[in-house]
This record gives structure tokens, C-alpha cells and sequence, in this order.
């Protein structure tokens, strides 16, 4: 018999993440690690009349073997197949099942960004059908020995912390995000009529206009677990210096101690303790990558400690995710890059949101 908790999290993800409609072309990504969780999503997706449901399952070590081997006009190539896909799939779910997340750490990051820029023009279709909904997607993730080692976890615990973050627990775990729904709508009203934001922490002291811009409440429909509302700053607006608590982790790379000046929305000095070469190859990708796309605050109280997986840390209760590159246009932004990478400033210990000067978190607390 599987794992009671997969089938919850199968209903959920089929039902309510992404949902699944009759005559839906339904795309499942992910490795074979994760195939107790593939076989009750494939079911369900069935039974909810899925025209079409199609598993795309990853073998561990290709993309070491493709960024190793591949030729410029490899890497570059877009083919027919995956341009399709990107322009006709309705639904689709992408489950984080990795063998080794540092699989990756060794490729030479010229060519990593050289790929991402090449699909360039399918993040753009992809971010345009996301906002119309067209397409209704969702990640997820599958407990795995590598992801529970990188959380500092045995798999058992991490079983336990990733499940108890879906809500996996309630007796009905659907009815507990339309719940936590409510509670982040309250949220994402109030800072629909803000103008200004002003973050202040450790070592960081920085400003965005908000003005104009829709916040979104992440409550479960496209990342799962979920637990955040996420907006995007008028892109020449942001000034200041932000420093990042965690490390960012982008590729299979982990950059550490990572301090940005912004000058009219734009990075303009970018250091890190590790990784600072890494860090500055990314932000030269294209003209976007300097710009802030995104700006996300974490609700999940649920989730409480830093795993190195941003599925689950950018919604730790009162953090901030600050993402360099691509903004998503439901929000209002027009930051178009291949880039998109969160990177995380937890207010918990020492740290205050002001919104239009009136303080509005502090230490993680909100106070409205």
C-alpha cells in the first residue's frame, strides 16, 4: 500500500495545486526517485479525464553529461518538441525528486547561462500563459535522501518536515490552504494599497516602489507546499543595499554572504563571500538580470528552519525574498530576463517592514 500521505498529496495536486480538467494536456517532470508519488498523480489525473498525461522522468547525471559535452549550437538548440510542449501543455506539475543537488557544481557557468539565454523566448511564452491561464502549473516536491542530507535531516524527519508543510496532516488538507488563503488575502489587500516599501535589517537598509503593482497570494495553486503573497517592484525604483542571510543557491552552486547595492533599480556592486564569480556570471546573463523581479514575503509558520530549497525557505514565516531577473506579469512587472533566482533575508532576529513609513512587520511579527 503507498504511503497514506502521497495519496493526500496526489488529491491535492491533481485536485486543488494545479487542477487537472477534462481534455487536458497534463505533463508530469520529475526522476524516477519520485515514481510512488508519479504512479497516484497519473491516477488521479485520469480519473479527473486528462486527455493526455504525459511523464517526462529525468535519468540522474544528463545535464552534467549535456553542460560537459554538448556543442554551443547543443546547448542553444530548441527543438520543435519542446517548443510544442511549451505552447500547448495546459497543466503541468514539476516534482523535485534529485538524486544529487550538486550534480551541477562543476559545469562552467559560461555555458549554463549561454543555454538559459537561448530559452530565453520559452520563459517568456511560459510567464505570458502562466498570467492569462492558460496554463496552470505547479512544483512540488518528493522527499529524497539527497534533499533530506542538504537539509541537514535523516529522510525520515525530512518525510516528516515536508508533508507537515503541505498541510498533509489536516484531515482535509484542501480546506487548510483555502483557510491559510484567507488569512494571506488580508495581507495582499493591505499592501495592494501601498505605495512605498522599506526594508531594514542586518546590514540592509533598502527601498522600492510598489506603487501600482498587484500582489499575489501564494496559497498552494502553483507551488505546493505554499505560504507567501509576492509582488514585483517598479523596476527603477529600488535603492539601497540588501544583504542575504542564507546562502542563494542557483544551478547546483551555493553562493554565500552575498551583499547587492542597488542604484535606480539596477545592482550596481554585487560581492559574496563564496561564489562571487558565479554570482557576477549571472547577473551579466542579459540586461534584466540586474533588476529586481520579485518581492515575496513568507507566511508559512509552519515552516521554521532554512533547508537549502527554496520551494520550502522562501516561506519561512517573516523572511523576504528578494529575486533577481524575470518578474511575473500578473504582478504588474515587465522585467523580462532567463534569470529568476530567489534569494532570502530573514527578519526574524533583527529586521522591520515599513510600509509607506508606518511599520507594518518587526521581527518577523506583523502588526497589522
Amino acid at each position: 500500500m503507498p504511503d497514506p500521505r502521497i495519496l493526500k498529496l496526489a488529491k491535492a495536486l491533481v485536485n486543488y495545486a494545479i487542477p487537472v480538467q477534462a481534455g487536458d494536456w497534463f505533463q508530469i517532470r520529475t526522476t524516477e526517485l519520485a515514481a510512488p508519488l508519479v504512479r497516484e498523480v497519473y491516477r488521479e489525473a485520469l480519473l479527473a479525464s486528462a486527455l493526455h498525461v504525459e511523464t517526462r522522468i529525468g535519468v540522474d547525471g544528463l545535464g552534467e553529461i549535456f553542460f560537459t559535452h554538448a556543442s554551443d549550437e547543443q546547448l542553444t538548440h530548441i527543438s520543435e518538441a519542446e517548443r510544442l510542449a511549451e505552447t500547448k501543455v495546459n497543466a503541468a506539475l514539476s516534482i523535485l525528486a534529485p538524486h544529487n543537488v550538486k550534480s551541477l557544481s562543476g559545469v562552467d557557468p559560461k555555458r549554463q547561462a549561454l543555454a538559459s539565454r537561448a530559452r530565453a523566448e520559452l520563459s517568456k511564452i511560459f510567464m505570458e500563459r502562466s498570467a492569462s491561464g492558460d496554463l496552470r502549473w505547479c512544483v512540488t516536491q518528493y522527499p529524497t535522501h539527497a534533499s533530506a542530507q542538504e537539509a541537514g535531516m535523516s529522510l525520515a524527519a525530512y518525510e516528516e518536515f515536508v508533508y507537515g508543510a503541505m498541510l498533509l496532516q489536516a484531515g482535509d488538507p484542501v480546506q487548510a490552504w483555502h483557510a491559510q488563503a484567507q488569512e494571506q488575502q488580508r495581507i495582499a489587500d493591505f499592501l495592494a494599497e501601498t505605495r512605498e516599501l522599506h526594508i531594514v535589517g542586518k546590514d540592509t537598509d533598502l527601498r522600492m516602489s510598489i506603487a501600482g503593482r498587484q500582489w499575489v497570494n501564494g496559497d498552494g495553486r502553483k507551488n505546493f507546499p505554499d505560504g507567501e503573497v509576492f509582488s514585483a517592484p517598479v523596476e527603477d525604483s529600488v535603492e539601497g543595499i540588501v544583504s542575504y542571510t542564507y546562502p542563494a543557491i542557483f544551478g547546483g552552486r551555493e553562493v554565500d554572504g552575498i551583499r547587492l547595492t542597488f542604484e535606480q533599480g539596477r545592482v550596481v556592486n554585487a560581492h559574496a563571500r563564496t561564489g562571487e564569480e558565479f554570482l557576477n556570471e549571472m547577473l551579466d546573463m542579459d540586461a534584466g538580470a540586474r533588476v529586481l523581479g520579485e518581492v515575496g514575503i513568507g507566511t508559512n509558520n509552519g515552516i521554521q528552519r532554512f533547508t537549502k530549497n527554496m520551494l520550502f525557505d522562501e516561506k519561512i514565516g517573516g523572511t523576504v525574498h528578494l529575486a533577481l531577473g524575470a518578474g511575473y506579469p500578473e504582478t504588474g512587472s515587465s522585467n523580462e530576463s532567463s534569470l529568476h533566482w530567489d534569494m532570502l533575508v530573514d527578519l526574524r532576529e533583527e529586521g522591520e517592514i515599513f510600509a509607506d513609513g508606518r511599520s507594518v512587520m518587526k521581527r518577523g511579527k506583523w502588526s497589522v
